[in-house]
């Protein structure tokens, strides 16, 4: 159990292992752990506090047991006595304070044929609503209908597999598809990617060639509307025949089985959920349990998010390495247009005409580069092939995401119903192997943009390497610097190792090999988050070690847009005196790094380089 905690603006999550202890200590480790990231802050000994629940602003009783008043992944506030409450709807973080604004609501129209990685991603947080275009719905219908016909037509009677069920009895075989499929272990999505899975089964759905009823899709997009997400454990899926498991728990909750989760509600059981949100339970027809569990949906979203994620913190990368070469006294020449020009890989050259912008230029002088001459023959590789290496992984998520947005507007269930013809066939488009390869793909190639960082951190922390003081701190031998930052981003580097075998290669029959060869698609979306997210906190741990460099070569400074970033980094976190916990920096700014703040703060200068220097070869974005 998980409970979010926000103490004076900064949301704390605490697991909760035993929820029988009591309130009391939840907002006491709640504030031990704000104190562990703010020490400055002058919190001692043990004070009075209160704590409220976020949604209704009802106060809890400290006394209580956690299990008693809480549910998992409940919202609270914690005051210090002394401290004013804060606003009602201020106090929900992310999406789920969007889901708690007045604001009028936004929304996406979603056709079946033009929906995003982007999009999806918008729609996890709660950006936005659905709803669906008049062109869709004319298709559903249609499809629909078709079933009908084929039914009436075959005397009431619909075959499974090799077996002719009877017409009373097509209710309960859709139920118990859905009940039996449900066999998903492991922990439950979040709230938000459970509402990217929702949202991109609704789309495919929306094509029209699956033959669920107006009414059921209607009813799981108004669940969709209320944020009312059902349990879906992460693990149980090979990938084909789709993502059966995960996507069976996802229509069990709208059924009014099994739990659900709702801001408004917490984690209850599905039907308690619907009915506080005027929502009744789906009733199943004939068809639509096979057409509603059938499909790549799982993996689909899980890689939008990584691809999502990728795509910005690849950005990122190009301003993190800039910035490393310049404090480690790099040259630029590596970066010049006519080199690149002669390999015009189109990530090359993108990654080089970034690196030409923020280093020392005309238009963005630095005083660190023209502070000494350059002294060296060439750079290490990790400074001077940063377009050849950098550049693979943009052209690898260019690929991945190309593949990502045409599987996430196809009709992936079977069999498969064309309303025109009057007819449904049976194929293989739920195999999900085009996104398992495709991410695997993902893993391999943005990995090198972690392996890339740690080796900078090893120069900058190396004063063989750097000149610099060992692990950059002043006092070396009483303090440790960075010492065990680099281990850390050694050991996620090796671990990205392991996750970046694909999954893919992979597979073992299943449904008495019938399901003869499986594309292990759930393993290889679920691992490119984790590898993502590793090159995340890498880079993360980098960033940290080149502004702490330049606090070290101060009163010198470096370009424009470079300083830029040195500055949003010391809004979170502070240079390096003494040591200190280091975890927080590292949580701080890899918490940048996800908001892409970084780019943000780079990106206007890089455009002023470009049309100063006519450098449209291709665009920084």
């Amino acid at each position: 159990m998980r409970v979010s905690v926000r103490v004076r603006g900064d949301w704390l999550v605490v697991p909760c292992d035993d929820p029988s202890t009591s309130v009391r200590w939840l907002g006491t480790e709640a504030l031990r752990r704000y104190t562990r990231a703010h020490p400055g802050e002058g919190i001692s000994g043990q004070p009075s506090f209160t704590l409220r629940r976020c949604a209704d602003r009802g106060l809890l009783d400290v006394e209580d047991s956690i299990s008693a008043v809480l549910d998992d992944n409940d919202f609270l506030e914690l005051r210090i006595h002394g401290d004013a409450w804060d606003g009602s709807h201020e106090l929900l973080p992310g999406s789920v304070k969007r889901l708690w604004s007045k604001e009028e609501d936004k929304y996406i129209s979603l056709d079946g044929n033009s929906l995003t990685t982007a999009d999806l991603v918008n729609l996890g947080k709660g950006l936005y609503k659905i709803k669906l275009s008049s062109e869709a719905e004319e298709r559903v219908i249609k499809a629909r209908e078709a079933i009908e016909k084929i039914m009436s037509e075959n005397a009431g009677f619909e075959k499974c597999a090799q077996t002719v069920v009877a017409k009373d009895q097509l209710m309960e075989l859709q139920e118990n598809l859905v009940r039996s499929t449900s066999a998903g272990v492991g922990a439950p999505l979040s709230p938000e990617r459970t509402r990217m899975l929702l949202a991109l089964r609704i789309n495919t759905l929306a094509k029209g060639y699956s033959g669920v009823s107006m009414e059921t899709l209607q009813k799981m997009l108004l669940a969709f509307n209320a944020s009312c997400l059902s349990w879906v454990p992460e693990k149980g899926l090979v990938g084909a025949s789709g993502d059966q498991a995960p996507l069976a728990h996802l229509i069990l909750g709208l059924m009014g089985e099994g739990c659900m989760w709702s801001p408004h509600t917490g984690w209850t059981d599905a039907r308690t959920v619907l009915e506080c949100h005027g929502l009744t339970p789906i009733s199943l027809k004939a068809k639509e349990g096979l057409a509603l569990i059938n499909g790549t949906q799982m993996m689909s979203s899980l890689g939008a998010e990584a691809v999502e994620r990728a795509e910005a913190i690849a950005r990122q990368a190009d301003v993190i390495g800039a910035l490393t070469l310049e404090v480690l006294r790099g040259t630029n020449k590596a970066y010049d247009r006519d080199i690149h020009a002669l390999k015009p890989h189109p990530g090359q050259i993108v990654v080089a005409q970034r690196f030409r912008a923020l280093l020392h230029s005309d238009v963005f002088p630095s005083a660190i580069a023209e502070d000494k001459p350059y002294d060296r023959v060439q750079d290490a590789y990790t400074l001077r092939c940063c377009p050849q290496v950098h550049g693979v992984a943009n052209d690898t998520i260019a690929f991945v995401k190309k593949i990502l947005n045409t599987e996430l507007n196809s009709s992936t269930d079977n069999p498969l119903v064309f309303a025109e013809q009057g007819i449904t066939f049976s194929g293989g488009n739920f195999h999900g192997e085009y996104p398992a390869k495709a991410l695997d793909f993902l893993s391999i190639g943005v990995h090198e943009l972690a392996s890339m960082s740690e080796r900078r951190m090893e120069r900058m922390c190396n004063p063989s390497l750097s000149e610099l003081p060992a692990f950059l701190v002043k006092e070396g031998g009483f303090h440790s610097g960075f010492m065990m930052a680099h281990c850390t981003a050694a050991a996620l580097v090796s671990e990205n190792k392991g996750l970046c075998h694909p999954a893919s290669v992979d597979s073992l029959s299943t449904s008495v090999v019938t399901e003869d060869r499986v594309s292990m698609g759930g393993w290889a979306a679920r691992k490119a988050l984790r590898v993502v997210e590793h090159v995340e906190q890498v880079l993360a741990i980098e960033l940290l070690a080149a502004c702490q460099v330049l606090e070290l070569l101060r009163p010198l400074r470096t370009t424009a847009p470079l300083e830029r970033v040195y500055e949003l980094l010391r809004t979170v976190v502070r240079p390096w005196d003494k040591d200190r916990i280091i975890s927080s920096d590292i949580e701080a700014a890899h918490k940048l790094l996800l908001e892409s703040k970084v780019w943000e703060v780079v990106l206007p200068y890089m455009e002023q380089y470009k049309d100063s220097h006519h450098d449209h070869a291709s665009s920084v974005d």
